[in-house]
C-alpha cells in the first residue's frame, strides 16, 4: 500500500513540474543516514516521501505533524513528532538510526518565512555523530514560489512553480572530541553543509550576466495579470520596472552593437544612475565587454586604464560631466585618441522601431547570448592601495556566482530596499550594491556619491531602507549626522572595503540601533571572500569564508600565528592585464590568488585579519607592522579629538627601513607617544622616528587610506624620492 501511495505521489508531483534529482546511486546508500532538508513549504514532507529511496522515518516538527493534510498524504509513511529541544525524542530517533533506519529531519525547525535558511538546531548534527551514521544533504528548490508557502507578500507567488529536490551524496559526519558538547558547533557543521548546498543547487555557471537579468525578470516582473511593480530608482525619482530597465538595455545594447565588435572593451564613465545599470546590461548583451572607469583618480589615470584594457570607445553622459567638472578629463581623453559618445545624443538615433523591437524582445525572452560561463564579463581595477592599479578581468560565472554566494547567507525579497551609494566601478558597489538586488528581487536605489551623508540619511528615512552596504568612513559620516529614525528599517548592514573601527560599531549599536556586519573581500574574487551574518556574527572576525571557496594560508617570516590567506574559488577572476604589457590576459597560476592579507582562522571557520604583508616595515632585521603602530597611534592620541593619521615605511640608510607618522594633529609629539608606549608595556619599534604634520591625508573615492599616494609624499617631503 505505501508503495502504491508513493507511485500515485511521484506521478502527480512529477505532472505539476517537480523534478528530482539524486546524484549518487541509490543502490549504494547507506543502511543507516540522516537526510537534512531545506523547508520551504507544506508540500516538503510530501514531496520528499513520494521521492526518497529507501523507507525512511519523517521526524515531522510540531507545525508539520499537527496539520491534517500533511498528516493525511503521509498516512501510509512512518512519521513521528519531533521536538528539536526534547532530549527523548532525540534518543528515540538515535536509536531508531543506530539499528539501520533512515531518517527525514528538518533542521530549521519551522518553515522559512523568506526563501533563505532560518535557525539551524544542533539536534541533526547530534542524531548523525551520535549514530556514526552519515548525512545526505537535500535542497528544495520552488515550493517558496507557491500558495503552500509562508512566502506571501515577499516573494512573487504562481500557481505551478517548476520545483526542483537535489539529493547530493552522503557526507561521512564526526564531530571533532573538542566540539562534540558545544551546540554552536554542532549546528555550525549542518549549516555549513546545508550552505554549501545551497549554492549548489542554485548557481549555474553557464548563464550570463543577461540571461540572469531576464530569469529575475521573469520571476519578479508581474504580479496578477496587469501589475507591474517597479523596482528601481535613481535621483531623477522615476520609478522603473524589470520590462523597463530590459527593454532600455536592448535598445542601447543593439545601438552599441552597430558600432562595435564582439569581444570589444567600452569603457563607462558613468555615476550610479539607471542609465549606468541599463548600458552595462545592454553592452553584456551583446557580448561587449565593460569597462569601469574609476572617475575620482584624474584624467591622467582614466588615460592609463584606458590604455591597459584597450579601450575601444567611452560611453559617458554630457550631465555628469557637467556636474562633477570634469570637461578636461574629457579633452584629455580625446586628444589620447578615444572615441566618446554620450548618452544623450542616443535620442537622434533611436526610433519607435527600435522600441517596438526591444519590447518584442523582451516578451519572447529572447537573451542574444544566453552562454556566459567563463567568458570576459566586466572589467575593474583595483585600488591601487600597495601600487598601480592593475585591470582585473572578471568572467560571467565569476560575477554570478558571487552572488550567489551572497544568497546563501543572506536573502532579501521584494519588501526589501537596497540604497547603493557606492561608485559601481568599485567592485563591492556593482555586485553587491547593484547585481545583488537585480538578480535577486528586491528595490534597489542608487545615490551618485556617498559623500553626501545629510542627504543619504535623510533619503533612507524617504524610502525605507532596509539593506546597506558602505565602507566604514561613510557609515561614521551617517551615523554622526543621522537622526536616530532615518535608518530605523535597516535590518542587514555590512561594510568593508577597510576595517569597521570597534567606534563605528558602537556609534551605530547605541544611537541608531542598528547592528554592523563585517566583510571582507577583494576586486579580484568578485569581490566578497568572507562575511559575517545573523546566524553567525562574531566581533572582530570578518565572518566564513563563503561556499565553495578553497583556502591556504602560506606561512609569513615573523608571524607565528595564521600566514597569507590564499583562495581558489568559482568567484576569483580569470587574471590580471598589467599596465607595462596593455591587453594581454594574465591568469593565475592554478586558480589561486594571492591576498596579501596575514589572517588566522578558528575551529569552527572564523577569519581573523592579523596585518597585510605589504603593511610591514623591516627595521634593522626585525618585522613592524605598520597597522599596529597605527593602531597605537590613534590609542594614544584618541582624547584629543578626530584626527587622520598615516603610517608608512620609507628607506634608511643603516636600518633598511624606518616608519614615519603622518597626522593632522599639531599635538602629537614623539614624547607622549614615546610614554604611551613605554606605560603599555609595547615595543620601542612602535615608535615612529619621524613625524610629519599635513593639513589632510589622501584618500581613495571608497574613503580608504591611499598609502601610495602618501608614501610618494612622504618620500618627497624627506628628499627621498631619488
Amino acid at each position: 500500500m505505501r508503495n502504491l501511495v508513493r507511485f500515485i505521489l511521484r506521478l502527480v508531483f512529477t505532472f505539476l513540474k517537480v523534478r528530482c534529482n539524486i546524484q549518487f546511486d541509490v543502490n549504494k546508500l547507506p543502511t543507516k543516514a540522516v537526510y537534512i532538508s531545506n523547508h520551504v513549504s507544506y508540500l516538503d514532507p510530501i514531496m520528499l516521501f513520494a521521492f526518497l529511496p529507501g523507507d525512511p522515518i519523517f521526524a515531522l516538527n510540531g507545525h508539520l505533524y499537527r496539520n491534517k493534510w500533511v498528516r493525511l498524504f503521509m498516512k501510509t509513511a512512518d512519521i513521528m513528532p519531533f521536538n528539536m529541544i526534547e532530549p527523548a525524542d532525540l534518543k528515540e530517533l538515535i536509536a531508531k538510526v543506530e539499528s539501520g533506519r533512515r531518517c527525514v529531519i528538518f533542521p530549521e525547525g519551522r518553515m522559512t518565512e523568506n526563501g533563505g535558511l532560518m535557525k539551524i538546531y544542533e539536534a541533526p548534527g547530534l542524531l548523525a555523530d551520535k549514530a556514526n551514521a552519515p548525512v545526505v544533504p537535500i535542497w528544495i528548490n520552488g515550493p517558496q514560489y507557491g500558495y503552500f508557502s509562508k512566502t506571501k507578500g515577499k516573494l512573487p507567488h504562481r500557481p505551478l512553480p517548476r520545483i526542483t529536490i537535489t539529493v547530493q551524496k552522503p557526507i561521512k559526519f564526526k564531530l571533532k572530541d573538542n566540539l562534540r558538547n558545544q551546540r554552536d558547533h554542532l549546528s555550525n557543521e549542518i549549516y555549513m553543509i546545508m550552505r554549501d548546498m545551497c549554492f549548489d543547487a542554485i548557481n549555474n555557471g553557464d548563464i550570463s550576466l543577461f540571461g540572469m537579468l531576464m530569469k529575475a525578470a521573469k520571476i519578479n516582473s508581474k504580479r496578477g495579470l496587469f501589475f507591474r511593480p517597479k523596482f528601481f530608482e535613481d535621483v531623477n525619482r522615476v520609478p522603473q520596472s524589470y520590462l523597463d530597465l530590459v527593454v532600455k538595455s536592448f535598445v542601447l545594447g543593439r545601438f552599441f552593437k552597430k558600432m562595435t565588435n564582439p569581444g570589444d572593451r567600452i569603457a563607462l564613465l558613468m555615476p550610479n544612475a539607471l542609465a549606468t545599470v541599463c548600458a552595462f546590461f545592454g553592452l553584456s548583451a551583446y557580448e561587449r565587454v565593460p569597462v569601469m572607469l574609476n572617475f575620482s583618480v584624474g584624467a591622467k589615470n582614466m588615460v592609463s586604464m584606458c590604455n591597459t584594457a584597450k579601450v575601444k570607445m567611452i560611453i559617458t553622459s554630457h550631465t555628469f560631466i557637467r556636474g562633477a567638472k570634469m570637461e578636461n578629463v574629457i579633452d584629455d581623453l580625446r586628444e589620447a585618441g578615444y572615441n566618446i559618445f554620450f548618452l544623450e545624443d542616443l535620442r537622434k538615433y533611436i526610433t519607435l522601431r527600435d522600441k517596438l523591437e526591444a519590447y518584442i524582445r523582451y516578451k519572447v525572452k529572447r537573451v542574444p547570448h544566453p552562454v556566459g560561463g567563463d567568458k570576459e564579463a566586466v572589467v575593474l581595477f583595483t585600488s591601487g592601495s600597495e601600487g598601480a592599479p592593475k585591470a582585473v578581468v572578471l568572467s560571467h560565472a565569476n560575477v554570478i556566482s558571487n552572488v550567489d554566494q551572497i544568497s546563501c547567507i543572506y536573502s532579501c525579497d521584494v519588501n526589501d530596499v537596497m540604497l547603493n551609494a557606492l561608485p559601481m566601478f568599485h567592485s563591492f558597489g556593482l555586485a553587491v550594491g547593484t547585481l545583488f538586488p537585480i538578480f535577486r528581487g528586491c528595490k534597489l536605489f542608487l545615490y551618485p556619491s556617498p559623500l553626501h551623508y545629510r542627504i543619504i540619511a535623510e533619503l533612507s528615512y524617504e524610502i525605507g531602507t532596509t539593506l546597506l552596504v558602505g565602507t566604514d568612513t561613510f557609515f561614521r559620516g551617517y551615523a554622526k549626522i543621522a537622526h536616530p529614525m532615518d535608518f530605523n528599517h535597516v535590518r542587514v548592514m555590512v561594510g568593508g572595503a577597510e576595517a569597521i573601527k570597534p567606534d563605528t560599531r558602537n556609534l551605530w549599536g547605541e544611537r541608531l540601533g542598528v547592528s554592523i556586519k563585517e566583510g571582507y573581500g577583494a576586486t579580484e574574487c568578485s569581490p566578497v571572500i568572507c562575511a559575517n551574518n545573523h546566524i553567525f556574527n562574531r566581533f572582530g572576525s570578518i565572518g566564513k569564508l563563503l561556499p565553495k571557496i578553497q583556502y591556504k594560508l602560506l606561512p609569513v617570516d615573523g608571524i607565528e600565528k595564521g600566514g597569507e590567506l590564499c583562495v581558489k574559488g568559482p568567484n576569483v577572476m580569470k587574471g590580471y592585464i598589467m599596465p607595462d604589457n596593455p591587453g594581454k590576459l594574465v591568469p593565475l597560476k592554478d586558480g589561486w590568488y594571492h591576498t596579501g592579507d596575514v589572517v588566522d582562522i578558528d575551529d569552527i571557520g572564523f577569519v581573523y585579519i592579523k596585518d597585510r604583508i605589504k603593511r610591514f616595515a623591516k627595521v634593522g632585521g626585525e618585522m613592524v607592522s605598520l597597522n599596529a603602530v597605527l593602531e597605537t597611534v590613534v590609542k594614544a592620541f584618541e582624547k584629543d579629538g578626530e584626527f587622520d593619521y598615516g603610517v608608512v615605511a620609507v628607506p634608511h640608510e643603516t636600518k633598511g627601513e624606518q616608519v614615519v607618522l603622518v597626522t593632522t594633529n599639531k599635538k602629537v609629539t614623539s614624547e607622549r607617544l614615546h610614554e604611551y608606549i613605554k606605560m603599555n608595556g609595547l615595543p620601542e619599534l612602535y615608535l615612529p622616528r619621524v613625524i610629519l604634520m599635513h593639513k589632510s591625508l589622501p584618500t581613495f573615492a571608497t574613503g580608504k587610506a591611499d598609502n601610495v599616494t602618501l608614501k610618494k609624499q612622504v618620500m618627497e617631503e624627506l628628499g627621498l624620492s631619488k
